[in-house]
């Protein structure tokens, strides 16, 4: 197949096109800049999704979109900055699907980023992709989000959006900014630990987000999640053992609020999503145990 991907270049963009080759599909990547070091067999257009449409001739030529652009979530938010994280995915997924609508010859799938972020702040509830939205900022985007995307529907094109958890890789994404407390042992729970904290092994996010594209049977928001879940105090522990250091150093909610301002509402938020969606569609985890993924992540 012929896959154009946007945020390609990010930390879950470059295992994705990377498996995506691996798989025999055709990868054509949309970004700001031209990254060195491309495989020759990838196709590159320039798009700034806060600017412009993306050009045609990248989307036409395709089987499926993968859209994951968008400003970092995880930074201190500034009233420029939530401007930015909601411009960068709601608008640029609204020119995405116009420059769609627009093409002769349309993929047959958009395949759209979204996060568990859409839920807010909802304890112990066991939150299935039918569960309602939350609020607060996060939530409100990702409703923003998804529903520019769903407006592919009307074109013709099948739908999903993943609404991904914390990803956990080597080499970026939250683990990145985990690691260097936990390494000299000060590490530990945030606040009082009991919030439900979803996660998902970058390799199967990326495996995931595949499935999607070539299953026609899977449409609408998916929970991009590991069937078993923890809290944010067994996370602690799980990523503790990974690195044989104690986790023993709580911080406190104050500390939390302090150090980042209104963006610790998503550290601190409890989300118990499950990926019912997922696995009904015959979706295999390969990393499904958070322990066994912290350590092949931080091997």
């Amino acid at each position: 197949m012929r896959i154009t991907v946007s945020g390609a270049t990010g930390f879950i963009g470059r295992e994705l096109v990377i498996r995506l080759q691996e798989a025999g599909h055709q990868v054509h990547i949309l970004g700001r800049t031209l990254r060195k070091g491309l495989s020759p067999a990838v196709l590159f257009s320039v798009w700034d999704p806060e600017r412009g449409l993306p050009p045609l001739e990248s989307l036409e030529s395709a089987d499926a979109v993968i859209h994951l652009a968008g400003e970092p979530v995880a930074q201190r938010w500034t009233p420029k900055i939530k401007q930015k994280i909601r411009d960068s995915r709601v608008l640029g997924t609204q020119r995405l699907v116009e420059a769609l609508g627009q093409c002769g010859q349309r993929p047959k799938v958009l395949v759209c980023a979204s996060a568990v972020g859409y839920y807010g702040d909802r304890g112990d509830e066991v939150l299935e992709e039918s569960a309602k939205p939350g609020t607060g900022f996060l939530s409100n985007v990702c409703q923003e989000w998804e529903k520019a995307a769903a407006e592919c529907g009307k074109l013709g094109m099948r739908v999903v959006q993943v609404r991904t958890g914390v990803v956990l890789g080597k080499d970026g994404g939250a683990l990145a900014r985990m690691l260097p407390p936990f390494k000299v042992g000060v590490g530990g729970r945030l606040g009082s630990g009991e919030q439900w904290m979803p996660w998902i092994h970058i390799e199967d996010l990326a495996r995931l987000m595949q499935f999607a594209v070539e299953n026609s049977s899977l449409s609408g928001p998916v929970n991009g999640a590991a069937p078993n879940l923890v809290t944010n105090a067994d996370f602690t522990v799980a990523l503790g053992r990974a690195l044989s250091r104690p986790a023993i150093f709580p911080v406190p909610l104050f500390a939390i609020r302090l150090l980042f301002g209104e963006m610790s509402e998503i550290l601190i938020a409890s989300q118990r999503a499950v990926p019912k969606a997922a696995q009904e569609a015959g979706f295999s985890f390969e990393h499904p145990e958070v322990y066994a993924a912290l350590r092949e992540a931080v091997k």
